[in-house]
């Protein structure tokens, strides 16, 4: 039986798959599962042991210029439609990946209009699953892959990518994130980084924007490697040879788990329950003690003081860098003195 996944962004979505495609190949070993993606994100799929073929796709980037991506678009289409396939699964649920699904051959399945983030997806496929909407992103992928092929969907998460024993004593630490509620004090970033710099470990701290490198730059202001729009293939291997991770609800928070790295996640604006970082290497830390959380707003409502000792958003203050840093070292099994 061969598949075809169209699961083609963001970067935290294309990890939330990678344990149903693994759940797939464990139920039908003789499977042959090829992934369309993004060619931002190829890197990932590609890492995944059961992964037959990735195709590229730069719906992003044609978007832009639509003329000059003529040529490459016709390359693409061509190269979708080498093979027919048993199934073209559609885990994404909008109507650009169902599209590109529908110009594969092979029948297209997905998720149901009451499943699917875009229902009118579900108007291209030959047949959509039923799939509750309200728990972890990761669980939603393996029910759908499950019920579209054929096999009873298993409890256990592996990511199905290779793990590096080669660790060296390096934190990675993810702060950069698109929405304002989602970000972790400055102040408490910085002093988690004095702390482990003084435990002796080395901090990598990723910056996709000048905004996001003016901040990794304070962070490591005591010591530590600012990582300035690095390839995803570069971070990942750097990724892959650290002994933990801390990040607040981004992308590249979920890779740490995947790449069997402990970390630990920091959540207030948004609900853990639906994209939190899952796995035995993950840890979860999120605020309840006011009642807009999780808000799932961009901004939050609070207006940030002028009091430089006010925490803002004020849903991160409980979450300090005495308990990441203790959850932290649970994680790696390095216990050691907490903050002062």
């Amino acid at each position: 039986m061969k598949v075809l996944l169209v699961k083609t962004s963001s970067l935290g979505d294309i990890v939330h798959a990678l344990p149903a495609v693994t759940d797939a190949l464990q139920a039908i070993p003789e499977l042959v599962i090829d992934w369309v993606v993004e060619e931002a994100f190829k890197d990932i799929p590609e890492r995944h042991v059961g992964v037959r073929r990735v195709i590229p796709v730069a719906i992003r980037r044609w978007r832009q210029q639509m003329l000059k991506s003529a040529g490459e678009f016709s390359e693409f289409r061509a190269q979708l439609r080498e093979d027919t396939y048993d199934l073209v699964l559609d885990s994404q649920g909008l109507f650009k990946s169902a599209l590109t699904g529908w110009l594969a051959k092979g029948p297209l399945c997905g998720f149901s209009g009451a499943s699917a983030r875009e229902p009118v997806a579900s108007k291209l496929y030959r047949k959509g699953y039923d799939i509750d909407v309200n728990q972890h992103a990761i669980l939603r992928q393996k029910q759908l892959f499950a019920s579209a092929i054929g096999y009873p969907c298993p409890d256990a998460i592996d990511f199905g990518l290779k793990k590096n024993p080669d660790r060296k004593k390096r934190l990675a630490f993810f702060h950069g994130t698109t929405w304002l509620s989602k970000e972790w004090p400055l102040a408490y970033w910085q002093r988690l980084a004095i702390q482990a710099i003084d435990e002796g470990y080395e901090l990598l701290v990723p910056a996709g924007s000048e905004e996001e490198r003016a901040r990794a730059e304070a962070i490591t202001a005591a010591g530590g490697d600012v990582l300035y729009r690095p390839s995803l293939s570069d971070l990942i291997e750097r990724l892959s040879r650290c002994q933990g991770a801390v990040s607040v609800d981004t992308g590249l928070g979920h890779l740490a788990p995947a790449l069997g790295v402990p970390m630990v996640g920091l959540f207030g604006a948004t609900d853990p329950s639906l994209t939190g970082m899952l796995g035995q290497q993950a840890k979860v830390l999120a605020s309840t003690h006011l009642p807009c959380i999780p808000c799932r707003e961009r901004d939050c409502q609070y207006k940030k003081s002028d009091d430089s000792s006010k925490i803002h958003p004020p849903c991160y203050e409980p979450i300090t860098p005495e308990t990441v840093w203790q959850a932290l070292q649970q994680q790696t099994g390095n216990p050691s003195p907490s903050l002062d």
